[in-house]
């Protein structure tokens, strides 16, 4: 959708393409071509040919091959979740195809930043889907440790993304995989060059995607900036309208408006 400077979209697990920006159009009617898939086993995309295919380096890949087929050689790339995981271990195998990075909410993982018992909850989320759907993985990820007002606003999200995948089995496969692969060593985000904005949430909203993590990725960065929203507010990364703003401003002040040139 557009035609100005690319901007790929790269959802987070369990998610599908919907999921990055929320349907919001802010970057478009700014002119940027924004371009989002379902990552494999996810929404309407084909399960992989085996269950550790789902890895970051398969992600990588089909990140790349989706750039090929457009015929992209560079675009900024906006991930949430497992997506900014994604589109960081891209940056760093594929730096010169990258001309800025949105990392938004990015994930624990087997990279440091993680331990354990984020792993063995992701397998037990994963037989619960398994066994019964939605309904099982929400039996399974009970009541969310968060503020009150955002429980019921969290399950019903959840419940409604879950429900949007074609093959729940794929999806479960992706869980695992997912869980335990590391997508880059820590110390590799000193390398990305490329002006990189990290969107935080705070712990007690989003609890699954710490704040720690966003702090260790921009301070890791060396051209990062670090945002998030004010403590109580509803995080950034489910505000796709408001989100969509603070990513076109914070690519204008980097010089890569919608209109290259």
């Amino acid at each position: 959708r557009g035609d100005g400077r690319p901007i790929v979209l790269v959802h987070g697990l369990t998610a599908t393409r919907r999921y990055v920006l929320h349907g919001s159009g802010v970057l478009e009617r700014a002119g940027y071509r924004v371009i989002s898939y379902d990552a494999r086993g996810h929404g309407e995309s084909d399960p992989a040919p085996e269950p550790s295919a789902y890895d970051y380096v398969n992600l990588v890949g089909d990140l790349a091959a989706v750039l090929d087929a457009l015929r992209i050689e560079r675009a900024i790339l906006l991930g949430a979740s497992m997506g900014a995981a994604t589109v960081v271990a891209f940056a760093l195998d594929h730096p010169q195809r990258v001309s800025a990075l949105v990392t938004v909410t990015p994930p624990v993982g087997g990279n440091g930043l993680g331990g354990d018992e984020q792993f063995q909850w992701w397998e037990v989320l994963a037989d619960g889907l398994e066994r019964e759907g939605p309904t099982g993985f929400l039996r399974v990820y009970g009541d969310p440790p968060v503020e009150p007002r955002f429980k019921r606003l969290i399950l019903s999200a959840i419940r409604e993304r879950l429900e949007r995948h074609r093959q729940p089995e794929a999806l479960a496969a992706a869980i695992r995989a997912v869980a335990h692969s590391a997508p880059f060593e820590i110390r590799d985000l000193e390398r990305l060059e490329v002006p990189t904005l990290v969107v935080a949430s705070h712990d007690e909203v989003d609890p699954e995607h710490p704040f720690r993590v966003a702090e260790t990725y921009a301070e890791r960065i060396p051209r990062a900036e670090l945002i998030s929203e004010k403590p109580g507010r509803p995080p950034l990364a489910w505000r796709g309208a408001h989100l969509s703003r603070v990513v076109g401003r914070f690519l204008e002040r980097h010089g890569l408006g919608p209109r290259p040139g």
